[in-house]
């Protein structure tokens, strides 16, 4: 692809919490075959899923607290230490709960919270689930990381009628800067070179309800779906993406196209 001399990383980001706020990192080191650093590390548990951390297995979103169905997710924010293993939750400016994710009394503080915060929409009793190694609380059985092109969301923007839109709506790891819109698309079946790292582009990210909701405000303020299906024929933004080669990936790192 042409621009893909321009092509460069924008910014990263992971999300350590299904469905929870992200946290902007300043490089990533990418391994092989392996799920974006930190990466939907916890899931909150809306009454009874049936995971089994001994036996991990995929489950749909549905299971757990998400945006496209409990969009006041959005007004919260949330951060992850990786040293002290603390996940704290802020809303309105104030801490309203903290505690450690590897106790069991740290993960029933952080599920009773959330048993408070979510009211009526919990179907059961909460419970924060931790990620056995090598899984991760992903909506894409095949998805390890994502990658959201932001002249895409610069053009959708214009769909909508907005002067922008927050590209953090679709909740991707690596943002693209310097591309043509829709260009990602192109690069399904494809190996990518980032920094040190090489990736294989695995298919195209076909969008949920979650990208409705603004992600400061956490109001559904938009139909983005509705949008691009009566606009474009699909409803797919960014790109899903395997490790193939590891390496240390930053901002203002070059994208190229390999072979």
């Amino acid at each position: 692809m042409s621009e893909s001399s321009r092509a460069q990383i924008a910014s990263l980001y992971r999300y350590p919490v299904k469905g929870l706020s992200p946290q902007e990192i300043g490089e990533a080191q990418l391994t092989e075959a392996a799920h974006f650093p930190g990466d939907r590390m916890f899931a909150i548990e809306n009454g009874p899923s049936g995971f089994d951390a001994k036996a991990a297995e995929h489950l749909p979103k549905q299971k757990f607290l998400m945006l496209m169905r409990n969009e006041r997710l959005a007004r919260l924010r949330t951060h992850f230490d990786d040293e002290t293993r603390v996940l704290s939750i802020r809303q309105g400016g104030g801490v309203v709960a903290a505690s450690d994710v590897d106790s069991d009394e740290g993960r029933a503080a952080i599920a009773r919270f959330f048993e408070t915060f979510m009211g009526e929409e919990m179907r059961g009793a909460a419970r924060l689930l931790v990620a056995p190694p090598g899984f991760r609380f992903m909506d894409s059985r095949s998805g390890f990381l994502s990658l959201i092109n932001l002249a895409s969301v610069a053009a959708i923007a214009k769909l909508v009628g907005r002067d922008g839109l927050d590209p953090l709506r679709f909740r991707g790891n690596i943002h693209l800067s310097g591309m043509e819109p829709w260009a990602e698309f192109d690069l399904v079946g494809r190996t990518i070179a980032l920094g040190s790292a090489e990736l294989e582009v695995l298919k195209r990210i076909d969008r949920c309800a979650a990208t409705d909701v603004d992600p400061k405000a956490g109001l559904r303020d938009l139909r983005l779906v509705a949008t691009l299906e009566q606009n474009l024929q699909h409803h797919d933004c960014g790109i899903y993406a395997r490790v193939t080669r590891s390496g240390l990936i930053r901002p203002g790192d070059a994208m190229r196209v390999v072979g």
